[in-house]
């Protein structure tokens, strides 16, 4: 496989492919990018080892094929996945909408270099490109699938973990829903007899949660638009234009098909409930809240501003009034200009850190006003379970208009990236402002 590195002249910013917003030429030319960046990668042979800062420690980076049961690249230290004691921790990073997982090569390195004896990181490839328009639903079961599979090509591992950005972490919702299973715990079969009223502490006592049969850690979602796109401002390139905002929905299926529906809540044609609203609580066959709950942290990170396709409130799951005080109004401007938001030298972008809260009653307590509001309604339902909110801003930084791919530190080869109906360039060169927020990520990452 070819690994993707700046070094590479095919892929210097003097590279540039910039095409216009026109509606009848958008996805051809960006089809046509994607299929000739597909090709490139794959030049080269089968695996490429390269060559960390760290001496004689040597990251290995393989492609599993191209199938959906078997795609993506396992990036691993060689030394130490070949030791005594290998990595016992998998980590799954999904890419977003038109995406693929050459977006998190340079995450997945960096997770590798700092955790080398730790981690072994998968970066899905079962959902890119044009897959990326088959719905929520669809790219979810092809992501489990595509778990177990690597679940099985690494026996040694025994915790999981995800980093799914954009749509990647609506999609990484679900897949977790369908690997979800209670798994009972060796030696409690003394207390069944004692636990015979099947009380959740009961549950708890005699089960223990897996997700594709190995311990749940760490939940990351970085700017997924949990809440969908429906709703003022969720979507930023509008303007916050009213009109616009109301016409969105009519028409996002034709350019991103059912994953447009999924996004602004109109995939109620059989008379059934929109499938965002269905996973924020259990169904009979899909345990999508008990899944997310499994996991020791659920992290959202969320652009505070110049994000142009994922809306503040929708990627920090927060109602406008809970957003942080200190981030909006006239004040962001001089605040951010002033470093005054900044908490750590290490972490210049990360602006704002909220400690896991959540408020597990609120959704029975409410149920009947939060059916009158769907927004409100998935924020009840994601909060029964407690979420860590980073926020992060690129006021200053020369990246800022392109602050959705930026956060991800995406270094995928120079390619011109049209995210939806937002223009945005991918690349390690120009995306290197968002490293801070991957270390930020590797530093808080439960083992």
């Amino acid at each position: 496989m070819f690994v993707v590195t700046s070094s590479n002249p095919l892929f210097s910013p003097s590279n540039f492919h910039l095409f216009a917003l026109n509606s009848r030429s958008l996805l051809p030319n960006l089809l046509a990018v994607r299929c000739k960046m597909e090709l490139v990668r794959k030049l080269g042979g089968s695996c490429c080892v390269v060559q960390s800062k760290k001496k004689n420690q040597k990251v290995k980076v393989i492609e599993s094929g191209n199938s959906v049961d078997s795609g993506g690249e396992d990036v691993f230290d060689a030394g130490s996945a070949g030791g005594n004691v290998p990595p016992d921790h998998l980590v799954i990073m999904v890419n977003g909408i038109i995406g693929s997982a050459a977006d998190w090569t340079y995450a997945a390195k960096q997770f590798v270099n700092r955790l080398p004896d730790k981690v072994i990181v998968h970066c899905s490839e079962c959902n890119s490109s044009t897959l990326t328009f088959d719905g929520v639903d669809r790219m979810g079961d092809r992501l489990a699938e595509e778990v177990v599979t690597v679940v099985k090509r690494w026996p040694d591992v025994s915790k999981i973990s995800f980093v799914a950005h954009s749509l990647g972490g609506l999609v990484a919702r679900y897949a977790i829903g369908r690997l979800y299973e209670d798994v009972p715990i060796v030696g409690s079969s003394h207390l069944k007899e004692k636990c015979a009223n099947n009380s959740e502490q009961c549950h708890q006592q005699l089960f223990e949660a897996r997700i594709a049969g190995l311990q749940p850690v760490n939940f990351i979602t970085v700017a997924t638009p949990h809440l969908g796109s429906r709703g003022h401002r969720q979507l930023p390139f509008l303007c916050g234009l009213l009109f616009l905002e109301r016409r969105a929905p009519q028409t996002a299926h034709w350019l991103v098909g059912r994953s447009g529906k999924h996004l602004f809540l109109t995939d109620n044609d059989d008379g059934g409930r929109p499938l965002l609203l269905r996973m924020v609580k259990d169904s009979e066959d899909v345990k999508f809240m008990s899944a997310l709950g499994s996991f020791k942290r659920r992290v959202a990170y969320a652009n505070a501003n110049y994000d142009h396709v994922v809306g503040w409130r929708t990627s920090s799951i927060r109602r406008q009034h809970e957003l942080p005080k200190m981030l909006t109004g006239p004040l962001i401007v001089s605040l951010v200009q002033s470093n005054l938001l900044v908490k750590d030298e290490k972490y210049p972008h990360i602006v704002y850190v909220q400690r896991e809260t959540g408020d597990p009653m609120q959704n029975e307590t409410s149920s009947v006003i939060a059916t009158q509001n769907l927004e409100e309604e998935m924020i009840r339902g994601l909060t029964q379970v407690p979420w860590e909110r980073v926020d992060v801003s690129f006021h200053k930084s020369t990246q800022r208009y392109v602050a959705h791919n930026t956060i991800q530190a995406s270094s995928e080869a120079t390619i011109a990236f049209i995210h939806v109906l937002s223009f945005n360039v991918k690349s390690y060169w120009l995306n290197s402002d968002g490293a801070d927020v991957v270390l930020h990520m590797i530093d808080n990452f439960l083992l």
